[in-house]
């Protein structure tokens, strides 16, 4: 995943855990405006979320967040 994407994730990450605390949920969405400006961006999260990791819908943003720092 490129370096550009990885650093978005954790500023929206540290974002919705400041504003709604540490159990806060999200998904690959919520890095994207509501306008599908990248799509190339938008299919690396996607495929990073759901074929790499095969996570669900929705996460926990502490998760995804740690799992971008250690490089997964």
């Amino acid at each position: 995943m490129r370096i550009q994407l990885r650093e978005k994730i954790i500023r929206v990450c540290n974002d919705k855990i400041a504003q709604k605390g540490e159990t806060v949920g999200l998904s690959f969405y919520a890095f994207f405006a509501n306008k599908n400006d990248n799509p190339e961006l938008l299919m690396e999260a996607a495929e990073w979320w759901i074929r790499t990791h095969q996570l669900d819908h929705f996460e926990k943003a502490v998760k995804i967040r740690g799992m971008i720092e250690q490089g997964q």
